[in-house]
Protein backbone atom coordinates (compact mmCIF):
# COMPACT_ATOMS: atom_id res chain seq x y z
CA UNK A 1 0.00 0.00 0.00
CA UNK A 2 1.37 3.86 -0.90
CA UNK A 3 1.30 6.39 1.18
CA UNK A 4 -1.61 8.96 1.26
CA UNK A 5 -1.97 12.35 2.14
CA UNK A 6 -4.26 12.10 5.37
CA UNK A 7 -7.31 14.70 5.68
CA UNK A 8 -10.63 14.13 8.02
CA UNK A 9 -12.09 11.98 5.99
CA UNK A 10 -9.28 9.55 5.21
CA UNK A 11 -8.35 8.88 8.54
CA UNK A 12 -8.48 5.03 9.05
CA UNK A 13 -10.13 4.63 12.06
CA UNK A 14 -9.86 1.42 12.13
CA UNK A 15 -5.89 1.84 12.59
CA UNK A 16 -5.73 4.81 14.92
CA UNK A 17 -9.43 3.92 16.79
CA UNK A 18 -7.19 4.32 20.59
CA UNK A 19 -5.23 6.86 19.40
CA UNK A 20 -8.46 9.22 18.23
CA UNK A 21 -9.71 8.36 21.44
CA UNK A 22 -6.83 10.85 23.37
CA UNK A 23 -6.46 13.10 20.27
CA UNK A 24 -8.86 13.52 18.04
CA UNK A 25 -9.55 14.51 14.71
CA UNK A 26 -8.04 17.68 14.30
CA UNK A 27 -4.66 17.34 16.58
CA UNK A 28 -4.48 14.19 14.38
CA UNK A 29 -5.09 16.40 11.10
CA UNK A 30 -2.28 18.30 12.46
CA UNK A 31 -0.25 15.56 12.81
CA UNK A 32 -0.77 14.72 9.21
CA UNK A 33 0.76 17.99 7.95
CA UNK A 34 3.33 17.70 9.52
CA UNK A 35 7.15 16.78 8.30
CA UNK A 36 9.27 15.21 10.98
CA UNK A 37 13.55 14.52 10.58
CA UNK A 38 15.52 12.46 12.66
CA UNK A 39 19.16 13.13 12.99
CA UNK A 40 21.17 9.73 14.11
CA UNK A 41 19.02 6.67 13.74
CA UNK A 42 21.35 4.26 16.72
CA UNK A 43 19.12 2.76 19.52
CA UNK A 44 17.36 6.39 20.70
CA UNK A 45 17.12 7.73 17.33
CA UNK A 46 15.28 4.41 15.96
CA UNK A 47 13.13 4.28 19.28
CA UNK A 48 11.81 7.57 18.58
CA UNK A 49 11.08 6.99 14.77
CA UNK A 50 9.14 3.85 15.43
CA UNK A 51 6.97 5.87 17.84
CA UNK A 52 6.29 8.96 15.47
CA UNK A 53 6.30 6.20 12.53
CA UNK A 54 3.49 4.31 14.40
CA UNK A 55 1.45 7.67 15.63
CA UNK A 56 1.18 9.21 12.08
CA UNK A 57 2.65 12.06 10.55
CA UNK A 58 3.19 13.23 6.96
CA UNK A 59 6.46 12.25 6.71
CA UNK A 60 9.43 11.05 8.32
CA UNK A 61 13.24 11.42 7.29
CA UNK A 62 16.46 10.20 8.73
CA UNK A 63 20.16 11.60 8.55
CA UNK A 64 22.67 9.01 9.33
CA UNK A 65 25.39 8.27 6.97
CA UNK A 66 27.77 6.57 8.98
CA UNK A 67 28.49 2.81 9.15
CA UNK A 68 26.34 0.08 10.88
CA UNK A 69 28.78 -1.02 13.62
CA UNK A 70 28.26 -4.42 15.32
CA UNK A 71 27.73 -2.90 18.75
CA UNK A 72 24.82 -1.15 17.02
CA UNK A 73 22.78 -4.33 17.24
CA UNK A 74 22.42 -4.84 21.17
CA UNK A 75 19.76 -1.36 20.48
CA UNK A 76 18.75 -0.90 17.32
CA UNK A 77 15.92 -3.40 17.14
CA UNK A 78 15.65 -2.39 12.56
CA UNK A 79 19.21 -3.56 11.92
CA UNK A 80 20.59 -7.28 11.20
CA UNK A 81 23.93 -8.49 11.47
CA UNK A 82 24.16 -8.27 7.63
CA UNK A 83 23.63 -4.47 7.63
CA UNK A 84 27.31 -3.87 9.09
CA UNK A 85 29.10 -1.61 7.09
CA UNK A 86 26.30 -0.24 5.56
CA UNK A 87 24.82 3.33 5.98
CA UNK A 88 22.69 3.43 9.43
CA UNK A 89 19.78 5.60 7.91
CA UNK A 90 19.78 3.45 4.66
CA UNK A 91 19.68 0.04 6.36
CA UNK A 92 16.69 1.05 9.07
CA UNK A 93 14.28 2.42 6.69
CA UNK A 94 12.94 -0.13 5.01
CA UNK A 95 11.98 -2.17 8.62
CA UNK A 96 10.78 1.42 9.57
CA UNK A 97 8.72 2.03 6.22
CA UNK A 98 6.56 -1.37 7.40
CA UNK A 99 5.44 -0.05 10.57
CA UNK A 100 2.74 2.43 8.81
CA UNK A 101 1.78 2.51 5.24
CA UNK A 102 0.28 5.77 6.06
CA UNK A 103 3.73 7.57 6.47
CA UNK A 104 6.22 7.89 4.03
CA UNK A 105 10.18 7.19 5.70
CA UNK A 106 13.21 8.92 3.65
CA UNK A 107 16.94 9.01 3.81
CA UNK A 108 18.10 12.22 3.62
CA UNK A 109 21.50 10.41 2.13
CA UNK A 110 25.21 11.78 2.76
CA UNK A 111 28.38 10.15 3.13
CA UNK A 112 30.34 8.79 6.45
CA UNK A 113 31.50 11.67 8.18
CA UNK A 114 29.09 14.33 6.83
CA UNK A 115 27.30 16.15 9.61
CA UNK A 116 23.81 17.62 9.52
CA UNK A 117 23.38 21.28 8.74
CA UNK A 118 20.81 24.01 8.41
CA UNK A 119 20.56 24.13 4.87
CA UNK A 120 20.16 20.33 5.15
CA UNK A 121 17.27 21.25 7.53
CA UNK A 122 14.82 23.22 5.76
CA UNK A 123 11.65 22.17 5.07
CA UNK A 124 10.61 20.43 8.35
CA UNK A 125 8.23 21.02 11.05
CA UNK A 126 10.09 19.44 13.74
CA UNK A 127 13.77 18.43 13.87
CA UNK A 128 14.88 16.18 16.51
CA UNK A 129 18.83 15.41 16.74
CA UNK A 130 20.10 12.71 19.16
CA UNK A 131 23.50 12.10 20.31
CA UNK A 132 24.48 15.01 18.80
CA UNK A 133 27.85 16.94 19.67
CA UNK A 134 26.69 20.18 21.65
CA UNK A 135 28.26 23.13 19.13
CA UNK A 136 26.33 21.05 16.68
CA UNK A 137 22.81 21.44 18.58
CA UNK A 138 23.83 25.08 18.99
CA UNK A 139 24.30 25.38 15.62
CA UNK A 140 20.66 23.91 14.22
CA UNK A 141 18.96 24.99 17.59
CA UNK A 142 20.02 28.55 16.98
CA UNK A 143 18.29 28.75 12.52
CA UNK A 144 15.36 26.67 14.19
CA UNK A 145 14.71 29.08 16.71
CA UNK A 146 14.72 32.11 14.62
CA UNK A 147 12.75 29.81 11.98
CA UNK A 148 9.64 28.84 14.45
CA UNK A 149 10.81 25.17 13.53
CA UNK A 150 10.07 22.66 16.38
CA UNK A 151 13.60 21.84 18.02
CA UNK A 152 14.19 18.40 20.20
CA UNK A 153 17.65 17.51 21.27
CA UNK A 154 18.26 13.90 23.21
CA UNK A 155 20.98 11.51 24.12
CA UNK A 156 21.77 8.49 26.40
CA UNK A 157 24.71 7.14 28.03
CA UNK A 158 24.56 4.16 30.13
CA UNK A 159 21.51 4.40 32.68
CA UNK A 160 21.23 8.41 31.97
CA UNK A 161 19.13 10.43 29.69
CA UNK A 162 18.36 14.12 28.76
CA UNK A 163 15.98 15.48 26.34
CA UNK A 164 15.37 19.25 25.75
CA UNK A 165 12.33 21.17 23.77
CA UNK A 166 12.65 24.37 21.71
CA UNK A 167 9.23 24.83 19.96
CA UNK A 168 10.11 28.82 19.72
CA UNK A 169 9.76 31.99 21.04
CA UNK A 170 5.83 31.79 20.39
CA UNK A 171 4.57 28.26 20.63
CA UNK A 172 0.71 27.96 20.66
CA UNK A 173 -0.51 24.92 22.95
CA UNK A 174 -4.06 24.74 22.06
CA UNK A 175 -4.90 22.24 24.35
CA UNK A 176 -2.74 22.13 27.58
CA UNK A 177 -4.42 19.32 29.01
CA UNK A 178 -6.56 17.21 27.04
CA UNK A 179 -9.90 16.99 29.03
CA UNK A 180 -13.14 17.12 28.68
CA UNK A 181 -13.87 20.95 29.92
CA UNK A 182 -15.33 20.95 32.88
CA UNK A 183 -19.14 22.27 33.55
CA UNK A 184 -20.93 22.92 37.18
CA UNK A 185 -24.19 24.27 38.49
CA UNK A 186 -23.89 28.02 40.44
CA UNK A 187 -26.42 29.27 43.27
CA UNK A 188 -26.76 32.43 45.06
CA UNK A 189 -24.58 34.67 42.61
CA UNK A 190 -22.45 33.70 40.17
CA UNK A 191 -18.89 32.24 42.09
CA UNK A 192 -20.38 29.54 44.55
CA UNK A 193 -21.12 25.93 43.22
CA UNK A 194 -24.19 23.99 43.86
CA UNK A 195 -23.89 21.89 47.13
CA UNK A 196 -20.61 22.59 47.51
CA UNK A 197 -19.51 20.85 44.45
CA UNK A 198 -15.83 21.33 43.37
CA UNK A 199 -15.41 23.57 40.67
CA UNK A 200 -12.09 22.32 39.31
CA UNK A 201 -10.69 25.29 37.70
CA UNK A 202 -7.82 27.05 38.22
CA UNK A 203 -6.84 29.93 38.01
CA UNK A 204 -6.16 31.81 34.81
CA UNK A 205 -9.16 29.53 32.93
CA UNK A 206 -11.92 31.02 30.90
CA UNK A 207 -15.47 29.69 31.65
CA UNK A 208 -18.90 30.75 29.79
CA UNK A 209 -22.49 30.71 31.10
CA UNK A 210 -25.91 29.60 29.90
CA UNK A 211 -29.05 29.16 31.81
CA UNK A 212 -28.97 32.13 34.37
CA UNK A 213 -31.98 33.86 35.68
CA UNK A 214 -31.94 37.78 36.00
CA UNK A 215 -28.40 38.20 34.29
CA UNK A 216 -29.17 37.54 30.43
CA UNK A 217 -26.23 39.06 29.36
CA UNK A 218 -24.16 36.32 30.92
CA UNK A 219 -26.04 33.54 28.90
CA UNK A 220 -23.95 32.87 26.00
CA UNK A 221 -21.22 35.88 26.85
CA UNK A 222 -17.82 36.00 25.42
CA UNK A 223 -14.89 33.42 27.76
CA UNK A 224 -14.41 35.35 30.77
CA UNK A 225 -11.20 34.93 32.76
CA UNK A 226 -11.37 32.84 36.37
CA UNK A 227 -9.67 33.75 39.98
CA UNK A 228 -10.34 30.73 42.09
CA UNK A 229 -11.37 31.46 45.78
CA UNK A 230 -11.67 28.36 46.76
CA UNK A 231 -12.56 24.68 45.76
CA UNK A 232 -16.06 25.76 45.51
CA UNK A 233 -15.91 29.03 44.74
CA UNK A 234 -14.32 31.32 42.30
CA UNK A 235 -14.55 35.24 40.74
CA UNK A 236 -14.87 36.52 37.12
CA UNK A 237 -14.42 39.51 37.92
CA UNK A 238 -16.71 42.86 37.77
CA UNK A 239 -20.16 42.04 37.05
CA UNK A 240 -21.37 45.79 37.91
CA UNK A 241 -22.44 46.80 35.20
CA UNK A 242 -24.21 43.92 34.09
CA UNK A 243 -27.91 44.78 32.94
CA UNK A 244 -30.18 43.09 35.60
CA UNK A 245 -30.17 41.55 38.70
CA UNK A 246 -29.60 38.14 39.44
CA UNK A 247 -32.51 35.83 40.31
CA UNK A 248 -30.96 32.33 40.29
CA UNK A 249 -29.22 29.40 38.36
CA UNK A 250 -26.91 29.09 35.84
CA UNK A 251 -24.32 26.38 34.67
CA UNK A 252 -20.18 27.47 33.94
CA UNK A 253 -18.47 25.60 30.92
CA UNK A 254 -14.75 25.74 30.96
CA UNK A 255 -13.90 27.26 27.71
CA UNK A 256 -10.70 26.01 26.32
CA UNK A 257 -8.21 28.90 25.66
CA UNK A 258 -5.07 28.68 23.37
CA UNK A 259 -1.85 29.14 25.36
CA UNK A 260 1.10 31.11 24.25
CA UNK A 261 4.60 29.14 25.75
CA UNK A 262 7.68 31.31 25.10
CA UNK A 263 10.59 28.50 24.68
CA UNK A 264 14.28 30.26 25.69
CA UNK A 265 16.97 28.99 22.79
CA UNK A 266 19.44 26.15 23.63
CA UNK A 267 21.68 28.61 23.63
CA UNK A 268 19.92 30.88 26.36
CA UNK A 269 18.43 28.22 28.27
CA UNK A 270 22.26 26.57 29.00
CA UNK A 271 22.64 29.79 31.01
CA UNK A 272 19.45 29.90 32.59
CA UNK A 273 17.89 26.18 32.73
CA UNK A 274 14.36 25.34 33.59
CA UNK A 275 14.53 21.75 34.53
CA UNK A 276 11.85 19.41 34.10
CA UNK A 277 11.58 17.12 37.47
CA UNK A 278 10.76 13.37 37.15
CA UNK A 279 12.24 12.39 40.47
CA UNK A 280 11.44 15.11 43.24
CA UNK A 281 13.44 12.72 45.48
CA UNK A 282 16.50 13.47 43.57
CA UNK A 283 15.66 17.41 43.11
CA UNK A 284 19.59 18.23 43.09
CA UNK A 285 20.15 15.74 40.37
CA UNK A 286 19.45 18.12 37.10
CA UNK A 287 21.64 20.30 37.85
CA UNK A 288 24.33 18.40 38.37
CA UNK A 289 23.53 16.48 34.65
CA UNK A 290 23.12 19.69 33.12
CA UNK A 291 27.18 20.27 33.98
CA UNK A 292 27.77 17.04 33.17
CA UNK A 293 26.46 16.02 29.74
CA UNK A 294 27.99 19.29 28.40
CA UNK A 295 31.16 18.33 30.00
CA UNK A 296 30.66 14.51 28.34
CA UNK A 297 30.23 16.60 24.83
CA UNK A 298 33.18 18.51 25.84
CA UNK A 299 35.59 15.79 26.34
CA UNK A 300 34.69 14.02 23.16
CA UNK A 301 35.49 17.01 21.19
CA UNK A 302 38.78 17.36 22.76
CA UNK A 303 39.71 13.64 22.81
CA UNK A 304 38.02 12.64 20.04
CA UNK A 305 35.98 10.27 22.00
CA UNK A 306 33.94 9.52 24.47
CA UNK A 307 35.34 8.37 28.32
CA UNK A 308 36.37 4.65 28.43
CA UNK A 309 34.08 2.54 30.53
CA UNK A 310 35.42 2.57 34.02
CA UNK A 311 38.19 4.76 33.85
CA UNK A 312 39.60 6.95 36.29
CA UNK A 313 41.33 9.02 34.65
CA UNK A 314 38.51 9.43 31.89
CA UNK A 315 36.53 10.60 34.82
CA UNK A 316 38.37 12.54 36.13
CA UNK A 317 38.87 14.92 33.00
CA UNK A 318 35.13 15.13 32.68
CA UNK A 319 34.25 16.40 36.34
CA UNK A 320 37.11 18.73 36.07
CA UNK A 321 35.22 20.10 33.11
CA UNK A 322 32.06 20.03 34.75
CA UNK A 323 32.96 21.98 37.51
CA UNK A 324 34.59 24.56 34.93
CA UNK A 325 31.28 24.67 33.54
CA UNK A 326 29.64 24.93 36.74
CA UNK A 327 31.49 28.11 37.69
CA UNK A 328 30.75 29.59 40.79
CA UNK A 329 27.85 26.62 41.18
CA UNK A 330 31.02 23.98 40.94
CA UNK A 331 30.46 23.33 44.68
CA UNK A 332 26.62 22.19 44.51
CA UNK A 333 27.84 19.53 41.82
CA UNK A 334 27.59 15.60 42.74
CA UNK A 335 31.18 14.74 42.00
CA UNK A 336 29.76 10.81 42.18
CA UNK A 337 27.36 10.88 39.75
CA UNK A 338 28.97 13.14 37.15
CA UNK A 339 32.04 10.27 37.54
CA UNK A 340 29.44 7.48 37.43
CA UNK A 341 28.41 9.49 34.12
CA UNK A 342 31.49 9.48 32.68
CA UNK A 343 31.95 6.06 33.44
CA UNK A 344 28.76 5.15 31.05
CA UNK A 345 29.14 7.44 28.77
CA UNK A 346 29.98 4.44 25.98
CA UNK A 347 26.87 2.69 27.33
CA UNK A 348 23.74 1.98 25.50
CA UNK A 349 20.92 0.27 26.87
CA UNK A 350 18.06 -0.60 25.14
CA UNK A 351 15.49 0.31 28.03
CA UNK A 352 16.80 3.44 28.12
CA UNK A 353 16.46 4.65 25.04
CA UNK A 354 12.48 2.93 25.42
CA UNK A 355 11.90 5.43 28.01
CA UNK A 356 13.41 8.75 26.66
CA UNK A 357 12.69 7.30 23.35
CA UNK A 358 8.47 7.01 24.10
CA UNK A 359 8.92 10.87 25.61
CA UNK A 360 10.51 12.78 23.61
CA UNK A 361 8.41 11.56 20.92
CA UNK A 362 5.76 12.46 22.60
CA UNK A 363 7.17 15.48 22.85
CA UNK A 364 7.31 15.58 19.05
CA UNK A 365 3.40 14.88 18.57
CA UNK A 366 3.01 17.60 20.94
CA UNK A 367 4.71 20.24 19.02
CA UNK A 368 3.21 18.63 15.43
CA UNK A 369 -0.36 18.45 17.12
CA UNK A 370 -0.38 21.46 19.34
CA UNK A 371 -2.17 19.35 22.18
CA UNK A 372 -1.34 18.87 25.94
CA UNK A 373 1.56 21.11 27.82
CA UNK A 374 5.29 20.63 26.46
CA UNK A 375 7.77 20.36 28.67
CA UNK A 376 9.79 22.80 29.59
CA UNK A 377 12.60 22.64 29.02
CA UNK A 378 15.50 20.50 30.00
CA UNK A 379 14.67 17.05 30.90
CA UNK A 380 17.45 14.90 32.85
CA UNK A 381 16.84 11.31 34.05
CA UNK A 382 18.78 8.84 35.17
CA UNK A 383 18.05 4.84 36.87
CA UNK A 384 21.06 4.51 38.92
CA UNK A 385 19.08 2.33 40.99
CA UNK A 386 19.57 -0.65 38.47
CA UNK A 387 23.71 -0.60 39.63
CA UNK A 388 24.18 -3.56 41.37
CA UNK A 389 26.18 -2.82 44.74
CA UNK A 390 29.53 -3.91 43.29
CA UNK A 391 30.26 -2.46 40.33
CA UNK A 392 32.30 -3.50 37.40
CA UNK A 393 36.05 -3.35 36.52
CA UNK A 394 37.74 -1.49 34.01
CA UNK A 395 38.27 -4.74 32.15
CA UNK A 396 34.91 -6.47 33.18
CA UNK A 397 33.62 -3.49 31.13
CA UNK A 398 35.88 -3.28 28.49
CA UNK A 399 34.13 -3.59 24.87
CA UNK A 400 34.34 -7.50 23.42
CA UNK A 401 33.19 -6.57 19.76
CA UNK A 402 30.06 -8.03 20.47
CA UNK A 403 26.19 -6.64 19.78
CA UNK A 404 26.11 -6.33 23.73
CA UNK A 405 29.34 -3.95 24.17
CA UNK A 406 26.78 -1.48 25.18
CA UNK A 407 25.61 -2.95 27.96
CA UNK A 408 28.47 -4.82 29.36
CA UNK A 409 29.87 -0.57 29.47
CA UNK A 410 27.59 -0.47 32.42
CA UNK A 411 27.17 -3.90 33.80
CA UNK A 412 30.23 -5.63 32.86
CA UNK A 413 30.92 -8.93 31.14
CA UNK A 414 29.94 -11.51 34.33
CA UNK A 415 26.66 -9.88 34.38
CA UNK A 416 25.92 -10.42 30.88
CA UNK A 417 26.87 -13.93 31.14
CA UNK A 418 24.18 -14.21 34.37
CA UNK A 419 21.00 -12.68 32.42
CA UNK A 420 22.07 -15.06 29.60
CA UNK A 421 21.33 -18.20 31.79
CA UNK A 422 18.00 -15.81 33.18
CA UNK A 423 14.70 -17.96 33.09
CA UNK A 424 12.01 -15.58 31.93
CA UNK A 425 7.81 -16.39 31.75
CA UNK A 426 5.67 -12.94 30.27
CA UNK A 427 1.85 -12.60 30.70
CA UNK A 428 0.63 -10.94 27.43
CA UNK A 429 2.12 -9.81 24.13
CA UNK A 430 -0.13 -6.69 23.32
CA UNK A 431 2.10 -3.21 23.17
CA UNK A 432 3.68 -3.30 26.75
CA UNK A 433 4.43 -7.22 26.58
CA UNK A 434 5.77 -6.55 22.61
CA UNK A 435 8.32 -3.84 24.18
CA UNK A 436 9.30 -6.22 26.90
CA UNK A 437 10.20 -8.97 24.42
CA UNK A 438 11.97 -5.99 22.35
CA UNK A 439 13.97 -4.99 25.35
CA UNK A 440 14.77 -8.98 25.94
CA UNK A 441 15.83 -9.53 22.72
CA UNK A 442 18.13 -6.79 22.69
CA UNK A 443 19.75 -7.28 26.36
CA UNK A 444 20.26 -11.01 25.44
CA UNK A 445 18.81 -11.82 28.17
CA UNK A 446 18.03 -16.30 28.34
CA UNK A 447 20.61 -15.98 25.24
CA UNK A 448 22.46 -18.65 26.76
CA UNK A 449 22.61 -22.38 27.08
CA UNK A 450 20.38 -22.43 30.31
CA UNK A 451 18.04 -19.47 29.32
CA UNK A 452 14.46 -19.81 28.10
CA UNK A 453 11.25 -17.18 27.67
CA UNK A 454 7.85 -18.66 27.88
CA UNK A 455 5.31 -15.76 26.65
CA UNK A 456 1.37 -16.26 26.38
CA UNK A 457 -1.37 -14.57 25.12
CA UNK A 458 -4.68 -15.87 23.99
CA UNK A 459 -5.55 -13.00 21.52
CA UNK A 460 -4.61 -12.80 18.12
CA UNK A 461 -4.18 -9.57 16.47
CA UNK A 462 -6.63 -7.20 14.87
CA UNK A 463 -6.02 -3.94 12.92
CA UNK A 464 -5.87 -1.41 15.64
CA UNK A 465 -3.16 -3.67 17.53
CA UNK A 466 -0.96 -2.17 14.63
CA UNK A 467 -0.88 1.04 15.83
CA UNK A 468 0.87 0.58 18.76
CA UNK A 469 2.24 -3.20 18.99
CA UNK A 470 4.83 -2.83 16.81
CA UNK A 471 5.77 -6.35 16.69
CA UNK A 472 3.07 -7.00 13.95
CA UNK A 473 2.52 -5.92 10.54
CA UNK A 474 -0.65 -6.39 8.67
CA UNK A 475 0.37 -9.88 7.24
CA UNK A 476 -0.44 -11.09 10.23
CA UNK A 477 -3.71 -10.38 11.36
CA UNK A 478 -5.57 -13.00 12.43
CA UNK A 479 -2.57 -14.88 13.55
CA UNK A 480 -1.98 -15.24 17.63
CA UNK A 481 0.08 -12.77 19.02
CA UNK A 482 2.62 -14.75 21.19
CA UNK A 483 3.68 -16.83 18.05
CA UNK A 484 4.04 -13.65 16.14
CA UNK A 485 5.95 -11.57 18.86
CA UNK A 486 8.14 -14.60 19.51
CA UNK A 487 9.26 -14.78 15.51
CA UNK A 488 9.72 -11.02 15.59
CA UNK A 489 12.35 -10.92 18.70
CA UNK A 490 13.92 -14.14 17.58
CA UNK A 491 14.48 -11.98 13.59
CA UNK A 492 15.93 -9.35 16.23
CA UNK A 493 18.28 -11.17 17.91
CA UNK A 494 19.29 -15.19 16.30
CA UNK A 495 20.54 -15.51 19.49
CA UNK A 496 17.63 -16.21 20.83
CA UNK A 497 16.35 -19.03 18.40
CA UNK A 498 14.90 -21.70 20.13
CA UNK A 499 15.13 -19.82 23.63
CA UNK A 500 10.90 -18.43 23.08
CA UNK A 501 8.62 -20.44 23.75
CA UNK A 502 4.82 -18.88 22.83
CA UNK A 503 2.13 -20.37 24.31
CA UNK A 504 -2.43 -19.54 24.30
CA UNK A 505 -2.86 -20.47 28.13
CA UNK A 506 -4.87 -18.67 30.26
CA UNK A 507 -2.83 -17.43 33.39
Amino acid sequence: MSAIEIDEAQIDEGLYSRQLYVLGHEAMKRMAASNVLIVGVKGLGVEIAKNIVLAGVKSVTLFDPEPVQVQDLGTQFFLRESDVGKPRAAATLPRLAELNAYVPVKDLGGSPGQEITVDLIKGFQVVILTDAPLSKQLEINDWTHANDVHFISAETRGLFGSAFNDFGPKFTCIDATGEQPLTGMDKDGIVTCLDETRHGLEDGNFVTFSEVKGLDELNGCEPLKVTVKGPYTFSIGDTSNLKGDYVSGGIFTQVKMPKIIEFKSLRESLKSPEYFMTDFAKFDRPATLHAGFQAISAFKEKSGHLPKPRNAADAEAVLALAKEIAGSDAEDLNTKVIEELAYQATGDLSPVNAVIGGFVAQEALKAVSAKFHPMLQHLYFDSLESLPKETPSEQDAAPQQSRYDGQIAVFGSSFQRKIADHRQFLVGSGAIGCEMLKNWSLMGLASGDKGIIHVTDLDTIEKSNLNRQFLFRAKDLGKFKSEQAAAAVIDMNPDLTGKILSHQDAV
